[in-house]
């Protein structure tokens, strides 16, 4: 049996998706985050970069996943009506998220497809759903051995969630949206504690987030890739991806960035389009190249 867990990332871009010459390295698809438990499927939201897992994954036969929504800003599910899965009757979908405070999960995901937007209901969907709503602190079981901990994070315009999954010994911390405070996040940090791999929103520079020049982006809701390093030393982590990157940043701009953080925390890296981290039960962990 394989036991080991893997991360594909198939989004990592923030706000909106932006192709282009200049994102081609990085990938310009929004926030989309497979996880593998073996043969278990999950991944952390919804945006335009699942429509490319959706196409992988029809490929392989029926489809049994859990889908984990940090929140439900557009450019984290605006990726699910074009799901190719989720118009086969054979497809069974957990979706596990927590309701914003005017709406909830069905009714948000519901309510972008219906015309004049979209011309195919969610009601007349032929695949199966299953709706979990989690609250901040609690731990569920999601899968076969597979631990979900959820916590609230900092960001405007409803609730947004950070989440852990653990299975045999092994962790991801899902944490983006979230603004940094003066001192490091005492919920992500214990969130993150030990953890194998932290994917954390680092949309912006120190000087970007202060306004140095342009707009600063104080109550945006989004952090940093310096708060990001400390996170990352104070909870212990062994990876930290840089993730939810600026839809203006290039390529040679997010390379630039992962440098910096590098020389302040050494397994850092810039979450990019078709990368892996693959995480043993054992000692041994390597990140591949996808093909």
């Amino acid at each position: 049996m394989d036991e080991t867990m893997s991360i594909r990332f198939w989004g990592v871009r923030g706000s909106v998706a932006t192709p282009g010459e200049h994102t081609l390295g990085v990938g310009g698809n929004t926030s989309c985050v497979e996880v593998r438990c073996g043969e278990q499927k999950f991944v952390f939201d919804a945006g335009t970069g699942m429509r490319g897992l959706g196409n992988a994954w029809a490929a392989e036969g029926p489809v049994d996943a859990t889908l984990i929504l940090s929140h439900l800003h557009w450019d984290h599910i605006q990726g699910l009506p074009f799901f190719g899965p989720i118009y086969m009757g054979s497809t069974r979908l957990q979706i596990v998220g927590s309701p914003a405070p005017e709406l909830g999960v069905r009714d948000a995901l519901a309510r972008q497809m219906k015309p004049p937007t979209f011309p195919v209901h969610w009601e007349d969907l032929p695949s199966q759903h299953l709706y979990r709503s989690v609250r901040h602190g609690q731990v569920i079981s999601v899968g076969d051995g597979v631990e979900l901990r959820a916590a609230r994070l900092n960001h405007p315009g409803g609730g947004v969630t950070a989440y852990r999954l653990t299975w045999r010994g092994r962790s991801v911390v899902y944490a983006t949206d979230t603004e940094h405070y003066e001192c490091v996040d005492p919920v992500l940090r214990d969130l993150a504690e030990g953890t194998d791999l932290l994917i954390y929103d680092s949309q912006y520079t120190p000087e970007e987030y202060r306004g140095d020049a342009g707009p600063p982006k104080v109550g945006w809701g989004h952090s940093t890739w310096e708060a990001g390093v400390q996170l990352a030393a104070a909870a212990d982590v062994k990876r930290y991806a840089l993730f939810h990157h600026d839809p203006s940043r290039s390529d040679e701009g997010v390379a630039a960035l992962e440098k910096l953080a590098q020389a302040r925390f050494t397994e850092s890296f810039a979450a990019r389009e078709g990368l892996v981290v693959e995480l043993e039960p054992e000692a041994g962990d390597g990140e591949r190249r996808a093909a």
